[in-house]
């Protein structure tokens, strides 16, 4: 496995990134946290630097890897702050291992996968919604890095950290971008959220937020196309409404949970919104003992 060490003093703080990052899409929001917290990123089996052997049970398999490198590290009581589908390896060592962390931190991660009562919105009603696509990164943009960052700016409204490109991207002979690299662990994801495994409780003080509505971009918020703005319309109305059918299943089964609602966040609330995100895990992680 793959873990990034960041430094800092205090309590253990363990991030883990959503489908198909490394622990490198937290290299710009990490280093904020260690004034108070050491933090570490583990980039999961399959993906980055971490080595790959299948499992038939993706969730619990990966809730185990992480608690290897708990067990490596000898992290005592860590928090763990997952993103996106991190949320089902947070609630797979919460549901099995309560005594061995503190705390935890989704980062638009409590979906079906992390979190099931059957009163939320369901991973098949996620998968289906279809938003406006973007262009894909042209020859200029492909140019350096640096214009691969820019390009994910003028789409997003932020930019993903170099060293989280450039383990998703080849380095081509002449200083640019290369092709998108094929992570075998990306084999996991369908089955992981289609599995219909459940976790119907979250054991430990958790602090859960939502981005909700979902902002879809600066490419969409600025675009004149009709045709765009209809379907961003429509995908944004059909997901808010299941996202907030999520947030209240969360909120009413849940009663270890503090959530929280972002609105216009991307669903990368911590690159997007990082200023607000911080704040809230600050506060949340101060009062865990």
């Amino acid at each position: 496995m793959e873990v990034l060490d960041w430094g800092g003093t205090g309590k253990p703080v363990v991030l883990l990134a959503g489908g198909g990052n490394t622990a490198h899409v937290f290299d710009d929001f990490a280093p904020k946290l260690t004034d108070s917290y050491h933090v570490y990123g583990v980039t999961r089996r399959g993906f980055g630097e971490s080595g790959y052997e299948d499992t038939k049970d993706p969730a619990d398999r990966l809730g185990d890897d992480v608690v290897a490198v708990m067990d490596a590290l000898k992290l005592q009581r860590p928090i763990l702050v997952g993103h996106s589908i991190a949320g089902a390896e947070l609630s797979s060592v919460a549901n099995r291992h309560p005594d061995r962390i503190a705390g935890l931190v989704y980062l638009d991660a409590a979906y079906s996968y992390a979190f099931d009562n059957g009163k939320g919105a369901s991973a098949k009603q996620m998968q289906e919604l279809r938003g406006p696509q973007p262009p894909p990164p042209g020859v200029g943009d492909l140019a350096s890095f640096d214009a691969l960052q820019k390009y994910y700016e003028e789409i997003d409204g932020f930019r993903f950290p170099e060293a989280e490109l450039r383990q998703q991207r080849e380095s081509a002979p002449d200083g640019g971008v290369g092709k998108e690299r094929d992570f075998p662990g990306s084999a996991m994801f369908m089955p992981l959220i289609m599995s219909g495994k459940m976790y119907t409780n979250i054991p430990v003080r958790a602090l859960v937020i939502f981005a909700n509505p979902h902002g879809q971009g600066t490419w969409v918020d600025d675009n004149k196309d009709p045709q765009v703005r209809a379907l961003a319309v429509a995908y944004t109305t059909a997901l808010s409404a299941l996202t907030e059918k999520q947030e209240k299943a969360v909120e009413r089964g849940v009663p270890t949970a503090r959530v929280i609602t972002v609105p216009g966040a991307h669903h990368y609330v911590f690159l997007s919104n990082e200023a607000e995100v911080l704040k809230n895990m600050r506060a949340f992680l101060a009062g865990l003992r």
